[in-house]
């Protein structure tokens, strides 16, 4: 069953539209009213759910029940590690992410390659972040910072 992530509070028994995002992926996956879907937020546990509405850019979904399920370590990893160049860094937060890291601090040391600051360092932070979510979608985590 695919699992999709999306920042919206989730209450059993509600009707909620998808965000953007999230209605773009279940759009993808081609998936119909009736179909069931996983959803998380990142607070932690699952919820089933199902396709109400699918429309050109927004999908309507019934959530269900709540599955407190917690797939984290019991220790979290922090990881801090010299800004290497822009593909380096971009395998490093999908493989840190893979092993659960609860957080990616980057630093800026005497031989960092990349320097980056203003607009570029925060277009670089949104990108992760979004990698962050699609891997934590696809590894199962339920707890997303």
């Amino acid at each position: 069953m695919p699992r999709i992530y999306t920042p919206t509070a989730l209450t059993p028994q509600a009707s909620i539209a998808l965000d953007a995002a999230a209605a773009r992926h279940v759009q993808v996956l081609r998936l119909q009213p009736g179909d069931g879907l996983t959803l998380f937020n990142g607070q932690g546990g699952e919820f089933a759910a199902t396709v109400e509405q699918m429309g050109r850019s927004n999908v309507q979904v019934r959530v269900g029940a709540h599955d407190a399920v917690e797939r984290e370590a019991a220790r979290q990893v922090h990881l801090a590690i010299g800004m290497p160049a822009n593909e380096r860094m971009d395998w490093l937060i999908e493989k840190a992410t893979e092993l659960g890291a609860a957080s990616i601090q980057p630093l800026m040391t005497e031989r960092s390659v990349l320097r980056l600051s203003g607009e570029r360092a925060e277009k670089n932070w949104r990108i992760g972040k979004r990698q962050r979510l699609q891997l934590a979608s696809n590894v199962g985590a339920t707890v997303f910072q």
